[in-house]
């Protein structure tokens, strides 16, 4: 999905982005909550490239995905949060290709009527991208190109929403 979609019968914001282009944060929150005087949260959180990973200085990070299943994983994973929370608005936006440290990589936002939802939301929506969506990591550093693997600590944050 490359076009915000307000459905009509809520009033509700989806918009998920696989893209190779930045994105600016301050104009992509304003239109999360574009005039929406319901909205008393709006919470985000951006990711970016490190220049240090396991010890190793990372030169460049290449993000691979595969189309149109990883949107669909997106939007699955949308889809509980929204299950779980009352949110009025989600936004995500997945960069691919080449990156360099302190390039942004993936941005995820949440408003709600509260803070707690869009909190939760927000944090719940990351821990579920970071194991559930098939986004593959490949950094350059001096020793060569390695490709990043799944971590027990994202595991470890997404089995605490089952128990939740």
């Amino acid at each position: 999905m490359n076009v915000p979609m307000r459905t009509p019968d809520s009033g509700h914001l989806t918009d998920i982005r696989v893209q190779e282009a930045d994105f600016d944060l301050s104009r992509e929150l304003a239109a999360l909550r574009a005039g929406d005087g319901r909205v008393g949260a709006v919470v985000s959180f951006v990711g970016t490239v490190r220049d240090l990973n396991e010890g190793a200085e990372v030169a460049e990070m290449e993000l691979e995905h595969y189309p149109g299943m990883t949107e669909k994983a997106l939007g699955d994973i949308v889809a509980q949060a929204r299950a779980r929370w009352p949110l009025l608005g989600v936004l995500v936006i997945h960069r691919v290709g080449p990156l360099k440290p302190l390039d942004q990589i993936v941005l995820v936002a949440c408003g709600a009527a509260h803070r707690g939802e869009a909190f939760a939301a927000c944090e719940f929506i990351m821990d579920y991208l970071k194991t559930d969506a098939p986004f593959w990591k490949k950094e350059q550093t001096p020793e060569g190109a390695r490709w990043v693997d799944a971590r027990a600590s994202d595991d470890s944050a997404k089995r605490k929403w089952a128990e939740a």
